[in-house]
């Protein structure tokens, strides 16, 4: 009988990224997920816009700006020249730059942590469990 090794897991973080209509009302719902593992240099986005909630809570809702907003999200998590300022920030800084509290519509949840062996198929997960 041979040993099987474990694939090595490494610690990842996340932030969901909700969509806030009315600021001054608080109420929100997920759109996208970010995450982020140092070890493996990775940061990836997921997004998407359920307009059924957002006209929901706010009917008049900018759904074309909010969609380019969260399409930016997934930009900035790519790098390179589509990232605008932070296409030369490593994924880190850029993950950083991301979840930093702000009052917008656009608005990240707080950080989680785990353990992964494949840092894209884990925010696939993420995405499909928290915000799909």
């Amino acid at each position: 009988m041979t040993e099987q090794t474990a694939p090595v897991r490494d610690v990842f973080e996340y932030a969901l990224v909700r969509v806030v209509p009315r600021v001054e009302r608080g109420e929100q719902f997920n759109a996208g997920v970010v995450l982020y593992c140092r070890a493996k240099s990775y940061v990836a986005a997921r997004t998407h816009l359920d307009e059924a909630k957002l006209r929901a809570l706010d009917p008049a809702a900018d759904a074309a700006g909010i969609r380019a907003a969260l399409g930016a999200v997934e930009r900035i998590c790519r790098g390179g020249e589509t990232a605008g300022q932070a296409e030369r920030d490593d994924a880190g800084r850029r993950f950083r730059w991301l979840i930093a509290p702000r009052s917008t519509v656009l608005q990240p949840g707080p950080v989680h942590t785990g353990l992964t062996a494949d840092p894209e198929a884990e925010v696939d997960r993420l995405f499909a469990l928290l915000v799909r």
